[in-house]
């Protein structure tokens, strides 16, 4: 009686009175929660980050002088004819 009494108690004691039931659960939701949390802000993170110049899809020399030409076209610092010269001339001399 008493060995199993002892298992009976230990058995309750490990997995609890209810059985196993629904407590695995409770990880699994925190898990999945933070993947979800760093999906989506992490990409907005990585877009933000990349429109500021930093990482591999940040801006580069080419593009910021290309968006610095396009400007001053906007602008009316220079004229189309001029404007599609240097263009080509960045667009020719970009590293690729």
């Amino acid at each position: 009686m008493s060995a199993a009494l002892a298992t009976g108690i230990v058995a309750t004691h490990v997995v609890g009175p209810w059985g196993f039931g629904w407590w695995f659960l409770i990880p699994l939701f925190w898990i999945a929660l933070i993947a979800i949390l760093f999906a989506v802000f992490g990409r907005r993170w990585r877009r933000a980050a990349a429109a500021a110049g930093y990482g591999p899809y940040g801006r580069t020399p080419a593009r910021q002088a290309e968006t610095t030409l396009a400007e001053r076209f906007a602008k009316g610092d220079i004229d189309e004819t001029e404007y599609r010269a240097r263009l080509e001339v960045l667009r020719a001399n970009a590293p690729q």
